[in-house]
């Protein structure tokens, strides 16, 4: 099943943010960024509203993209976990699940090691809010269907001002 045939519930955005938001004081990292393996950003915490996040989800789903495919090279089926130390700033890449990646971005105010620890713990949680995503049952027929531009116009025509 792909990332896009899931339908995130309000409920579970939220769930997603706070676990973000969790992840960020609890590793003292200054972002984080969860996207899909296309690159395109799902969630964001902390700094990363001030990133341009889909330069950065699409460059960061390329490295790990290319990382997979160094790992296979050595008869991994992949490398879960990507760090890249800057002199000022480093990130940290990590496999949420088979669809989603987490970034999170951090300085000198905290270690490595901090940042794995609780990234696991991040990775798991949004993985749960993930697949629970993915057991509810799909809507199917017309409320399953996507407006179409004439019933998207008369919605907005409606709409309070």
């Amino acid at each position: 099943m792909r990332l896009h045939d899931i339908v995130i519930h309000e409920s579970d955005a939220a769930r997603i943010d706070a676990i973000l938001r969790r992840f960020l004081s609890d590793s003292n990292s200054s972002a984080a960024l969860l996207i899909d393996r296309g690159g395109q950003p799902l969630a964001e915490a902390g700094t990363a509203r001030t990133l341009d996040v889909g330069s950065v989800g699409a460059l960061a789903a390329a490295a790990f993209s290319a990382t997979a495919a160094l790992a296979q090279l050595l008869g991994e089926s992949e490398f879960s976990v990507l760090f890249h130390e800057g002199v000022k700033e480093s990130m940290h890449v990590s496999t949420v699940d088979e669809q989603t990646i987490l970034l999170a971005i951090f300085d000198d105010r905290t270690t490595i090691g901090m940042v794995r620890l609780f990234a696991r713990e991040a990775c798991a949680s949004i993985g749960a809010v993930l697949e629970e995503t993915r057991k509810r049952p799909k809507l199917v027929g017309v409320l399953a269907t996507p407006l179409t531009a004439e019933e998207t116009r008369r919605a907005s025509d409606h709409r309070p001002a």
